[in-house]
């Protein structure tokens, strides 16, 4: 690994908290923008790496869709994040009917898909319904982009109004929430953010015009990467990391080669689009850890000491026992 690297992947996981703890969750969730949820253990994952207990944690974040997936939020940065997508209904009048509805059956205490697609089946055909109502997200998620529902908590699949419609525009939020972007996953370059935030074309263009003079930078493979100085000393690179699902360490950013060897890619990222659990041997991907039946697996790519695969399995373990009791 080359210097530039390793300073990329030390103050990474320094701004990240996996080279430093974090007590809380909503302060987590916050820092870093959201915890990714595809699946809701991952940000139990999450936490737990990076020292922050489970007590509350179902309740305490708001799971929802922000940027381009599924996250939990820490519920007042909810309108500031919505606010990078916001706009008009989308889907056509058609679906802002059946939402309508949604919202109807919200406050009369109906709170599940399953239930809705009963009491719609005699109003729709079969084709509107599994559209509106999609298990990847219908007009929930075109609702939630609004900030009018969200999951009813973080391993629940109803969902519950919500009160969260930004009052914000996009140029309003975008240059703080990108400095907060560059504290925690800085050096990171604009083509990350925008990738991170899942911004369409034109309001990539936004950001790409934004003046980034009050920012530290360095050119790395002909890009600039910004970052903004740590206020505490920065922290080694460990020796040995485990990572969660999606964790925002690889998934972040447009270039992942620092922290994940092209040769694992396909290993760790599968063609469905989901990111395994990993294990990080001095920043770098080396394998693959999980809990499969209630109990820790843990495998490497290539051989390693006796110690490393004993640590990896203990964090793994111990992830394990502490996941039982909350999830």
């Amino acid at each position: 690994m080359d210097k530039i690297t390793e300073q990329i992947i030390q103050r990474r996981m320094h701004g990240l908290y996996l080279s430093r703890k974090c007590d809380d969750i909503v302060e987590l969730a916050s820092e870093l923008l959201g915890l990714h949820c595809w699946f809701h253990r991952n940000v139990a994952f999450s936490a737990l790496i990076r020292g922050v207990g489970l007590a509350d944690w179902k309740y305490a974040l708001t799971k929802t869709w922000i940027h381009h997936a599924l996250h939990g939020v820490a519920p007042d940065d909810l309108p500031t994040l919505l606010a990078l997508h916001s706009g008009e209904w989308r889907w056509g009048e058609h679906y802002k009917e059946i939402a309508d509805k949604v919202i109807n059956l919200l406050e009369d205490g109906i709170y599940s898909r399953a239930e809705m697609r009963l009491l719609f089946s005699d109003q729709y055909d079969r084709q509107t319904i599994d559209r509106a109502l999609s298990p990847w997200g219908g007009v929930f998620c075109e609702l939630a982009r609004l900030g009018k529902v969200a999951f009813r908590d973080m391993t629940s699949r109803d969902f519950d109004l919500i009160d969260a419609e930004p009052t914000q525009t996009f140029e309003d939020v975008l240059p703080e929430l990108l400095r907060r972007f560059i504290a925690a996953y800085g050096p990171a370059t604009l083509a990350d953010a925008a990738w991170f935030f899942g911004l369409p074309k034109e309001r990539k263009k936004v950001l790409f015009a934004l003046n980034m003079d009050g920012y530290p930078r360095f050119t790395h493979n002909k890009k600039d990467h910004y970052y903004i100085e740590a206020t505490e000393e920065m922290g080694e690179i460990p020796e040995l990391t485990l990572l969660s699902g999606f964790d925002p360490l690889i998934v972040s950013y447009t270039d992942r080669s620092a922290v994940l060897p092209q040769e694992y890619k396909s290993t760790v990222i599968m063609k469905s689009g989901i990111c395994l659990p990993t294990i990080a041997v001095n920043g770098q991907v080396a394998g693959l850890w999980n809990i499969k039946k209630g109990e820790p697996t843990v495998e490497f790519f290539t051989s390693q000491p006796k110690r490393i695969k004993d640590t990896a399995f203990d964090f793994a373990d111990n992830i394990c026992r502490k996941t039982r009791q909350h999830i």
